[in-house]
């Protein structure tokens, strides 16, 4: 069991943020307000001075490595054997559309689909246009 909750043991490489820059700096405040054991209404709410589009933008990158983290525990067990459908439980089957390769949503095995997922996503992050690395840049939408 120890094996499985592997902080270290990520699906991808872990998103990190510029030491010295803004962006880090807001990243260590998120994280040491989500570790006090503080109200969390209180731990997101945006720090005085800062830019909203900045603090959600870190927050968002937080959230992917989390989730990046939880799949990369799972992984190894959820095979297209094991997962041969993307499901939230016996009532929700998800399926993939993308406007490339799948045009229409398509039925996938949890791994394709997580590996799908975990791409898209990391393409958003990686867009310069959403997710600008100058401080102070974000677009809104």
């Amino acid at each position: 069991l120890k094996q499985v909750f592997n902080k270290d043991k990520t699906f991808r490489p872990k998103r990190k943020f510029e030491p010295g820059t803004q962006r880090f700096e807001l990243h260590k405040r998120a994280q040491a307000s989500l570790n006090s054991g503080v109200d969390l209404k209180a731990a997101v709410q945006l720090p005085s001075g800062e830019d909203q589009n900045d603090w959600v933008a870190v927050h968002v990158v937080d959230f992917f490595n989390r989730i990046n983290l939880i799949y990369g525990t799972i992984c190894e067990f959820c095979t297209e054997r094991t997962c041969p459908v993307m499901s939230g439980g016996p009532k929700y089957e998800y399926r993939w559309q993308d406007d490339m390769k799948y045009k229409k949503p398509t039925a996938l095995p949890a791994p394709q689909y997580m590996n799908l997922l975990m791409d898209w996503i990391e393409v958003q992050i990686n867009n310069e246009d959403i997710f600008p690395t100058s401080v102070g840049k974000c677009k809104e939408k």
